[in-house]
């Protein structure tokens, strides 16, 4: 007998498929009060910062009165993770490659805004309705290229996937630095000074080369926007190729 699937009661509030009562009082808070609370708490300390107490007390009630809502502090955490996803961009007249362009840097935008997601949505696949109209929008730019429903999905999975971990890359490296600061490493510059004094040219041939040939010189900070690009560019310019192969 094939087992009952039903939605975890957090997501069934998401979605508004909870069954309503009309027995007892009336609820006075609701599930995007909540979890806009959790989301400003996380925002200002980290994930850390989050517990089901302080974000009771935020929203001005009991802790034991905020299980009447979220069932545990996992239930908040997937709350906090969709309500903090904008709406996507409008595709306003753009192609198909213009709007996911567009569609992934603004990901990994709200994604920088509020890098405590990067620990949640490494852990489970997105299942609230903001990230669903993400997903659906990315797809639908896709629609008249030529690929198929399973293609769309991957390639627009394959773009968010590069948002989330070119993300990790940038907050890792301008927060997770510490000992590099300490050791005068400060940049992708300093960075690449170092590698070219400890790589031996016969173990690492490649990579030795091309750090003696300066390509983490002239870099500013950590990160540049160049190479982001770089990378979504050969990611676009593959879905380029498949759907010319699809013509």
């Amino acid at each position: 007998m094939a087992r009952e699937r039903t939605l975890p009661p957090v997501l069934a509030r998401m979605w508004g498929r909870e069954p309503v009562s009309n027995r007892g009082p009336k609820p006075r808070l609701d599930l995007a009060t909540i979890a806009a609370a959790g989301v400003e708490i996380a925002d200002a300390e980290g994930l850390a910062g989050v517990s089901m107490g302080g974000v009771a007390a935020r929203v001005g009630v009991t802790t034991m009165a905020l299980y009447r809502y979220v069932g545990s502090k996992d239930e908040l955490l997937i709350a906090m993770a969709d309500h903090a996803v904008p709406d996507p961009p409008e595709r306003d007249g753009l192609s198909w490659r213009d709007y996911m362009t567009v569609w992934t840097r603004a990901n990994r935008g709200f994604l920088l805004a509020h890098p405590w997601m990067l620990a949640l949505v490494r852990t489970s696949p997105p299942m609230g309705p903001r990230s669903m109209r993400w997903l659906d929008r990315g797809m639908a730019a896709l629609a008249d290229t030529g690929l198929d429903e399973g293609e769309r999905l991957n390639a627009a999975t394959a773009l968010n996937g590069y948002a989330l971990s070119d993300t990790a890359l940038v907050y890792g490296m301008s927060s997770g630095s510490r000992h590099l600061d300490e050791a005068g490493i400060t940049g992708a510059a300093d960075y690449g000074e170092v590698l070219a004094e400890v790589l031996d040219p016969e173990e690492y041939p490649a990579l030795s080369a091309a750090v003696r040939s300066g390509v983490f010189s002239g870099a500013e900070g950590w990160t540049e926007d160049a190479d982001f690009r770089f990378g979504l560019d050969l990611l676009l310019d593959g879905i380029e190729a498949m759907i010319a192969r699809r013509a």
